[in-house]
């Protein structure tokens, strides 16, 4: 059974004249697998997969996969509005070598997206993916919240081995938690609840903010396991401007401008993403220095 636990960073994609910077994102990933980071998932949200060709998301795959192995775990999301193409990109990451999918839930029949249908959804991938699968719960994304009832009945399919949850709501995290079978993981999907997850009985998160600060992202969780609970609740306070930079208030823009100002490549986003203005990186670059968080000047 795959053992999902600690902080997996939701990669980046660099893009350079609107293609993938392989280069660029080879020194990334130097950095990330480098760092005290338990995983990567390729093409996750902030990887901007949805922004992806096909043949692109093949070719990532591949490419990391090959790059990160033997140094950290890779998960990869295969989510896809199409049934079968979700399946095959199981298949495409099972090949090159990957250790788990994180599947996000259908959404554009959005108004049809109730309990029974995504059950009946997941466990049909779960069947069929040659990976241990984890729920993805984005409802700010996709417009789909996911149960708790429904989290806590795929938890107990064989291979559904966990949930990232974005939702923020901490009520449903604990009745996920509570209710889920035995050996099932919650990872928080945002900084701002990973502690409060954490005290609940979540086994880490997936956060965009460790894209930039990896290594403070994973201290938080040996604060915590160590008992240090003042001292991981002064580091949860200290960076959740920086988090808020990054996800809520600018989201991939902000993430991809700090990443620039610790010394990682972020560039461009894909239309109809925007980079981030001057404004916007001037506050996102306040938020770092006031977190005590050095930074380097950036043209």
């Amino acid at each position: 059974m795959f053992d999902l636990k600690g902080i997996y960073c939701p990669i980046a994609t660099p893009f350079v004249n609107d293609k993938i910077a392989y280069d660029k994102l080879d020194e990334n990933l130097t950095f990330w697998t480098s760092s005290k980071l338990e995983g990567i998932v390729v093409m996750g949200s902030n990887g901007e997969f949805v922004s992806l060709l096909e043949k692109e998301k093949e070719e990532l795959i591949a490419h990391c996969c090959k790059k990160i192995a033997g140094k950290k775990r890779v998960v990869v999301g295969t989510g896809s509005n199409c049934f079968e193409e979700t399946i095959r990109l199981c298949q495409v990451s099972k090949d090159n070598g990957a250790d788990a999918v994180l599947l996000v839930t259908p959404f554009y029949y959005k108004s049809s997206m109730k309990d029974d249908v995504l059950a009946a959804y997941y466990t049909a991938v779960a069947d069929r993916s040659p990976l241990p699968v984890i729920i993805y719960n984005m409802p700010a994304n996709t417009g789909v919240n996911m149960s708790s009832a429904l989290q806590a009945k795929l938890s107990r399919h064989p291979n559904i081995v966990g949930v990232k949850d974005t939702s923020g709501n901490i009520v449903q995290i604990a009745e996920t938690i509570r209710d889920a079978a035995p050996g099932f993981s919650v990872l928080a999907g945002n900084w701002a609840f990973l502690l409060p997850s954490l005290c609940l009985g979540a086994k880490g998160g997936t956060l965009a903010l460790s894209n930039v600060l990896p290594n403070e992202c994973a201290e938080l969780i040996e604060l915590f396991n160590a008992g240090k609970m003042e001292e991981a609740k002064q580091l949860a306070f200290r960076l959740m401007p920086v988090n808020a930079a990054v996800t809520t208030k600018y989201g991939i823009a902000g993430l991809k401008a700090a990443m620039e100002y610790v010394g990682l490549y972020g560039g461009d986003l894909r239309l109809p993403l925007q980079r981030a203005n001057e404004t916007v990186r001037a506050e996102v670059r306040s938020a770092l220095v006031n977190a005590g968080i050095a930074v380097r000047e950036v043209n």
